[in-house]
């Protein structure tokens, strides 16, 4: 069942205010959060419109999880962070998705200028853009004109 309200059901203008979509996955859809304080942030949202872990069968919920580990391992290898965390909120939203947000030693610099914070974020989310695109290269890559129109204006690193 679809939920016409639900970002993660119709995709499209929903998803398109907060992430990028990147390709299937076996239990949902991959995405790029386009908020990239953390490079390599990414969302795996589950095929099944429900909100609870419960909801799902074991086998389904196995295969969930082995679908954040694939996308973990990956941001591992690309971004080499020191660790990923996870989380499953859903206090916004009652689709099943999982974050995974990649943590780096000394990551931050908070007597950075704000402008210049923002314009390394920006940075950020077009190299990101740019990695995940030629990574999967062969699974389907689903970025919308305007995404790719988004990320190609933001000047290279």
């Amino acid at each position: 069942m679809k939920d016409v309200n639900c970002a993660y059901c119709m995709q499209g203008d929903l998803v398109a205010k907060f992430a990028y979509p990147i390709c299937k996955m076996d239990t949902g859809f991959l995405y790029v959060f386009k908020e990239q304080s953390h490079p390599g942030r990414l969302i795996l949202a589950h095929d099944k419109h429900i909100s609870e872990m419960i909801e799902l069968t074991d086998e389904e919920r196995n295969a969930f999880f082995a679908d954040v580990a694939k996308a973990a391992r990956a941001i591992h290898k690309v971004y080499h962070p020191k660790k990923v965390n996870y989380g499953a909120y859903g206090d916004t939203g009652c689709h099943l998705h999982m974050h995974l947000v990649p943590k780096y030693e000394g990551e931050f610099d908070l007597t950075m200028p704000s402008v210049k914070r923002l314009r390394r974020r920006s940075v950020r989310l077009c190299k990101t853009v740019t990695i995940w695109k030629s990574n999967c290269s062969g699974r389907g890559i689903f970025l919308s004109g305007k995404a790719e129109q988004e990320a190609s204006e933001i000047p290279p690193m």
